[in-house]
């Protein structure tokens, strides 16, 4: 990669001191020689240039679509996530209509009106119509999307007490996750970094009532169909909580609480099921059966065959193992989630055994 670099950091310094003789040989007294001004040929052959990167940048487009449009967004796994995929589409949809009619009004034009001798360009030095309507149209619509996003914002965050919402800490730190569920009470105890000693890794103020019955775990499991509150505390860096299926995603940040709530909607074995994703999962393993081959011949284990799982990662590149920060998150029934987290020791077992 640093070999690649250099060259690349001479070839543009190359190609600036090459820009720069020609700023020189032009800032020089006037040439007879007219080389360097485009011929009627020159223009034409530029022209019919500009109609084959637009039909170019429209196959590309098509192409794209075709091979890789299942993949833009997975299906979504939560209440709220119909309403962001929603807003997703409209602006997609605008950004496609506004980009192929702004591509085809700039390159068409292009070739219409390329230069030719004896043909001259007509100069508007004033237009107040032209102005305001390309003034007046991008602000509608921008404020329209604003507006739209906002109240869908505003929506998703707003968690009332009427929802009872499930509350659950996540907590980050380089490079891995961990839980903590605020037991039957549903309060999560006190907790400062400063607190952080042995088996407490969170900082759980032992001494808070509340804490108690709080349940710190490495793995994340929801209930399907009830509203989870996530609180999120970083111990180091700015980490960012990201759950693509769920279409959630909050910032992590030390020394401050932020928050996030969903309603998981599609457990993980219903997920499991979906055509795309039993599909995703058969791809992955023919690659790893692949290399599990050459894995094999040179003596060394073979590659697990691949599960899906929803997961929180880390959207924060926030170190060198950044990439391999995640956690695993399980969508289940009430029932079998109020059964695993039974079987989780809480605080006051965890601290009574250190």
């Amino acid at each position: 990669m640093t070999a690649f670099l250099v060259v690349l950091v001479i070839i543009l310094f190359g190609v600036a001191v090459w820009q720069m003789s020609k700023i020189f040989e032009l800032s020089k007294t006037k040439q007879t020689d007219t080389g360097d001004i485009a011929s009627d040929k020159d223009n034409k052959v530029n022209g019919y240039l500009m109609i084959m990167f637009l039909v170019f940048l429209y196959l590309l487009v098509i192409i794209s679509f075709w091979k890789w449009g299942d993949v833009l967004l997975p299906k979504a796994g939560s209440e709220h996530g119909s309403q962001i995929d929603n807003l997703m589409l409209v602006s997609m949809i605008l950004l496609f209509v506004v980009g192929i009619l702004t591509h085809w009004l700039l390159l068409t034009f292009a070739f219409k009106y390329r230069g030719e001798k004896g043909k001259r360009a007509i100069f508007y030095a004033d237009n107040d119509k032209l102005e305001f309507i390309w003034t007046i149209i991008p602000v509608i619509v921008l404020a329209g999307l604003i507006i739209y996003g906002l109240f869908t914002w505003t929506d998703i965050m707003n968690v009332s007490e009427e929802d009872d919402p499930l509350v659950i800490e996540l907590y980050a730190y380089q490079f891995d996750w961990r839980a903590r569920y605020a037991g039957e009470d549903n309060t999560l105890g006190e907790a400062n970094v400063r607190l952080i000693e042995g088996v407490n890794q969170l900082g759980v103020d032992a001494s808070d009532p509340n804490a108690q019955d709080d349940k710190i775990t490495n793995e994340l499991h929801l209930p399907v169909g009830r509203k989870v509150l996530f609180k999120m505390r970083s111990q180091d860096v700015l980490h960012s909580a990201y759950m693509p299926h769920f279409r959630a995603q909050m910032n992590v940040v030390p020394g401050m609480v932020t928050q996030f709530a969903f309603t998981p909607t599609v457990t993980t074995e219903e997920m499991r099921q979906e055509e795309y994703v039993i599909e995703k999962v058969r791809n992955i393993n023919e690659l790893r059966k692949e290399n599990s081959e050459e894995l094999i011949a040179k003596g060394e284990s073979p590659l697990d065959p691949y599960e899906f799982d929803y997961l929180l990662l880390c959207n924060k590149i926030c170190g060198i193992n950044h990439y391999n920060m995640q956690m695993k998150i399980i969508v289940e029934s009430q029932e079998d989630y109020e059964a695993w987290l039974a079987e989780q020791p809480d605080m006051a077992e965890v601290l009574k055994d250190q």
